[in-house]
């Protein structure tokens, strides 16, 4: 199934509601003059491998020639000297290497607020701002919506250069066709996320059409705000977008800062520094001129990299990787119903998923298994159990109920045999797929060349 047929699939089963995306505080638009609101871009009629039209903005490829652009354009618009600067790199095809020895502890970047995008920025087209906010569009939306804007106007756009930097199909599990996610997903929880995460990028798309740019086509004509640009917009937002806690946990893209590339071995982290007035990072290790520079982008399972950026570090170089088992009540139990309300008191679900890595599993895990197996006569400690793991109950998140204790370990061991066998049966058809290539090419290649698919 093409990425267009699974779109349109997925577009006919929701309902048009828009994304609970985290908010930040009320947003405020300058009004400039002298703009009009036409649009300058012109629809692409370009494809790519998953059949999705092409934005005609941005870069082919993550070139350091667009990136060297941006760096002029900062420069020019106030940022200050650097320490880092832009470099093909071993990882993340372009990132941020030191231009001189850096002591662990330094302060790096300092980029000043009026270089950064958030909901607060002014718009190119104050028309399209000022309908947005009157329909209380939360910031994601608004920013993805914000990022198209922008980019239609091409030079004419205080933005254009960031733009111009920025991937033409970003790194993201929204570009991959159904068949995709099932090929190489299949045994895996994030199969089920990535899927949840293109329907809710589509519903909210769907409620934007029909919601607003329906009523106002000559701000928002189809040919520049469409599912295309949206998924654009939309994989920038989830591979790019950070948290500022000092800014009152404000969401914003803070070009220049988003070329570090991330590693599992840092913890440091960007973050509005009030002392310099600029986003800033501070180095917890010590770089040599000419090495790559990196930060954390939040202590996240592979999965958990794939869905948001789109990349997986290489196997076994993060100790935050876990598997997710998924856990859930069993229909058949007498006591069901109770065991339902007690977890939904809580805010947890039926199935239920809890990080499972090589170091252990977490206890709010043990928790939920406990309240699974436990009979209709200790029905008086449901709520307890719910609470512990949920971890709203820190001082019983630890307790353990003996009698249960046996039960409860083979239903997790019961769980994790279900979830192996789905992954065995993913190795298998791969181990399948690759004995008839083998086989297919030993027919097409010379002998020498088949041995060469053995050699690495």
């Amino acid at each position: 199934m093409s990425s267009g047929e699974f779109m349109a699939k997925i577009i006919s089963e929701i309902g048009h509601q828009l994304i609970p995306f985290p908010q930040c505080r009320p947003a405020t638009v300058r009004r400039t003059t002298g703009i009009r609101c036409s649009v300058f871009a012109t629809p692409s009629h370009e494809v790519n491998a998953s059949g999705a039209r092409v934005v005609p903005w941005g870069s082919e490829i993550e070139s350091l020639e667009s990136a060297s652009a941006l760096k002029n354009w900062l420069s020019a618009s106030g940022l200050p000297p650097q320490k880092l600067e832009i470099r093909r790199v071993d990882v993340g095809e372009r990132g941020l290497v030191a231009l001189k020895n850096i002591r662990k502890g330094e302060k790096l970047l300092f980029v000043p607020p009026s270089l950064v995008i958030t909901a607060d920025s002014v718009w190119s087209c104050p028309e399209v701002g000022n309908v947005l906010k009157k329909n209380s569009v939360p910031d994601w939306p608004l920013l993805a919506t914000y990022l198209i804007s922008e980019a239609s106007f091409k030079s004419s756009s205080r933005w254009s250069s960031y733009i111009t930097a920025l991937p033409r199909q970003p790194y993201s599990l929204l570009y991959w066709t159904l068949t995709e996610l099932d090929t190489y997903l299949v045994a895996s929880q994030i199969r089920e996320r990535a899927i949840e995460r293109i329907t809710n990028v589509i519903g909210t798309y769907e409620d934007l059409r029909l919601r607003i740019f329906s009523k106002h086509q000559d701000l928002f004509p189809e040919e520049v705000y469409n599912i295309d640009t949206f998924l654009w917009s939309f994989g920038i937002l989830f591979s790019r977008l950070v948290r500022l806690p000092s800014m009152d946990g404000k969401v914003a893209l803070v070009p220049w800062a988003d070329m570090l590339n991330h590693s599992p071995e840092v913890e440091t982290f960007l973050d509005y520094d009030k002392a310099s007035k600029g986003i800033v990072f501070m180095a917890d290790q010590s770089y040599q001129l000419g090495e790559q520079v990196f930060i954390s982008y939040g202590k996240k399972s592979n999965g958990e990299l794939l869905l948001s950026y789109g990349f997986v570090p290489k196997d076994g170089t993060n100790p935050n990787d876990s598997v997710e088992l998924s856990l859930s009540l069993k229909k058949s139990d007498k006591c069901y119903k109770e065991k339902l309300e007690a977890l939904r008191k809580y805010g947890l679900q039926v199935p239920q998923r809890f990080p499972l890595q090589i170091t252990g599993w977490p206890v709010e895990m043990m928790a939920y298994s406990y309240l699974v197996v436990s009979p209709p006569n200790m029905r008086q400690y449901f709520e307890e159990m719910a609470a512990a793991a949920s971890s709203r109950a820190a001082s019983e998140t630890g307790r353990k109920y003996p009698e249960l204790e046996e039960q409860a370990l083979q239903y997790l061991l019961d769980c994790c045999e279900s979830s192996i066998s789905k992954y065995s049966k993913f190795l298998q058809v791969i181990d399948h797929f690759f004995i008839n290539f083998i086989f297919l090419s030993s027919l097409t290649f010379a002998p020498s060349q088949v041995g060469s698919l053995y050699v690495e």
